[in-house]
Parts: structure tokens; sequence; C-alpha cells
């Protein structure tokens, strides 16, 4: 017969790693198997979710959600759980238990609604669920063997939202992406060269002064 594993999953901490090229956070995860022969590795995967509801809003972040989730007397119906991003990492062997850094791939695309919900937060803590799934390898007595992580382990962790602050600040000094259609793109380079322009920023900040005025 096969050892039987419990296995959980705690988050620990969250932070951005330092030495990567694009955008990652890393999770410290805890975990515990225990079970009759040693862990030879798992193949660890994790939707992380964002739970809105569960904190509280200041009047300048609302008005930042409400491309989200409309007027905030809506909120009650609106607010729901909603993807942020899939991770996954391998880890290797333990007895026990193990600390591992899970890598958080992350975007500052403002058209992703995660982007949107955290661009919009000026203080307090991000409220995150992690849902965990993956394969654990063990040896056992006929060779190895593997068991599936069960669908019901998860974890919350509320992350300052000054983590991601830093994330982008780090690899987005100032600065941000907007998705536009080519034809947006095209008119908008052209506008930029009839005007001697040297940066698609001067064309922009040239056409909100514009709109500005004539709203006067």
């Amino acid at each position: 017969m096969s050892p039987v594993y419990s296995t959980t999953f705690a988050v620990l901490d969250i932070a951005p790693e330092p030495y990567a090229v694009a955008p990652i956070l890393s999770a410290r995860v805890g975990i515990a198997a225990l079970g009759e022969e040693p862990v030879h590795a798992i193949a660890l995967r994790a939707q992380v979710r964002i739970e809105p509801y569960r904190r509280s809003y200041t009047e300048a972040e609302s008005l930042g959600l409400v491309d989200l989730f409309g007027p905030r007397e809506r909120w009650r119906d609106t607010q729901r759980s909603f993807l942020w991003m899939h991770c996954a990492t391998m880890i290797p062997g333990f007895t026990g238990g193990a600390e591992v850094d899970l890598p958080m791939p992350v975007t500052y695309d403002f058209e992703v609604t995660g982007s949107k919900y955290l661009h919009a937060l000026r203080e307090g803590t991000v409220p995150l669920i992690f849902l965990f799934s993956g394969t654990v390898f063990f040896r056992g007595a006929t060779g190895f063997a593997i068991q599936q992580i069960p669908w019901d382990r998860e974890d919350k962790f509320d992350m300052p939202i000054s983590v991601w602050h830093d994330l982008v600040a780090a690899h987005f000094p100032n600065s941000g992406y907007v998705r536009l259609t080519g034809e947006t793109l095209a008119a908008l380079a052209a506008y930029k060269s009839s005007h001697g322009m040297l940066g698609f920023d001067d064309a922009v900040t040239a056409l909100l002064a514009r709109a500005a005025e004539e709203a006067l």
C-alpha cells in the first residue's frame, strides 16, 4: 500500500524578486507534509485571486474602482472574487516540512482587471486567496508514486499594497502602459510627427491640454 500524505500550505510573506528582469513577486510558502516517507518532489500550482470585499476603501480609491465595480452603492452586488494570476513551481524533496518561494509574474497592463484594481489602491492591504493544487511525488514500496493535492487546500493572505507599488516603481518608474488599437496608434504617431514632437507622451499631453481648453 502506498503511503498517504496530508499536505497543507500557508503563505508566510510576499516580496518583490530583487534581481528579476521582468516584474515578479515572490510568495514564501510554508509546507507541511505528514506521511510515512519523505516527499521526493512537488509540482505545485496556485490560482491567486483577489477578494475585494474583504477590505474598506477611501473616497479617492473608490473613484479609481468605478470601472470595475460601479458606484459605491452597488458594491454589495458587484464586488466578487476575481482571478489575478496562475503561478507554478517545482519543489525539491524534503521530510516533514519546508519553506519555498513561489514566483508570481506581474503585469502592469491597465487593461487587466488586477492591474486596474491595484493601481486604484493607495494604502492598506490587498486581500488575496491562494488556491493550491498539483502533484506530490514520493517513493513507495514498489517505486515512485504520486498523489494529487486535495482541491480544498487554500490560504488567505493580506499583502501590503506597498509591496506592489515598490515592484512597479522598480520596473516602470513614473510610467505605465495603455493598450491602443492599431488605427489609434497610427493616428497618434502621425500627430506626433506632424507637430515635431519627440515622444508619444508629448503628443498625449498636448491633446489633453487642447481638450481641457475646449472644455472651458
